[in-house]
């Protein structure tokens, strides 16, 4: 491979990773900074944490519904379409077929989210709904976003695409890195300092 060649070869791939590192940034850049942001905030949640609003809905089956109610079967079933969508109608509550918890006396729903909690109770003798609601505010809401917690199958998957193109991003650069290197005497040091400062951190002052 003649010289030419072989700086011909270096540019055509310098090109392909400075692509692909502004393109994965660019693409993982609001995600980064809901994350790091997220990450501090969690790392102070007692500093930051807010006082929990807790409201309450009610309201009464009416009599046909309840007795489609009582003739459904299983102990982990959801509560049939007609209820469901009587309770969206009546007090705004979206239960989208999650499995409710069944006893003699009543049907529990339990709706937990991001940034609170929430919960749906029947009584399956009297039709008598008790809805609650938990809010914990938005920093908690941002919170259970960087955790994945109950944000559902669609916030799952952003995480993943997401976790994909942040280590494009790091790859990428790592490669840049080890290309503009020999101009940049320092490239390696950092990065080993990068890595040499966490462990040290575990191993001296995280105690199993």
């Amino acid at each position: 491979m003649t010289a030419k060649t072989a700086k011909a070869k270096r540019a055509f791939w310098l090109k392909q990773l400075h692509t692909w590192h502004w393109v994965s940034s660019a693409v993982c850049l609001i995600g980064m900074l809901l994350f790091a942001i997220t990450g501090i905030t969690l790392n102070h949640a007692g500093a930051v944490e807010s006082a929990p609003v807790i409201s309450e809905r009610t309201a009464t089956l009416p009599a046909p519904l309840l007795a489609t109610l009582n003739a459904t079967k299983g102990d982990k079933a959801a509560v049939p379409a007609d209820v469901r969508k009587w309770v969206d109608d009546e007090i705004s509550v979206n239960l989208g077929g999650k499995p409710g918890e069944w006893s003699e006396d009543e049907v529990y729903i339990g709706l937990p989210r991001p940034g609170g909690d929430a919960w749906l109770s029947i009584d399956r003798e009297s039709g008598e709904i008790l809805y609650e609601l938990t809010d914990r505010g938005w920093i908690s809401y941002f919170n259970d976003l960087h955790k994945g917690r109950n944000a559902g199958e669609a916030w799952s998957w952003f995480i993943d695409i997401f976790s994909v193109a942040t280590l494009a991003f790091c790859l990428t650069g790592l490669v840049l890195l080890q290309l503009h290197a020999r101009n940049r005497p320092m490239t390696w040091p950092t990065v080993g300092l990068g890595l040499i400062v966490p462990a040290l951190i575990a191993i001296l002052f995280i105690h199993m």
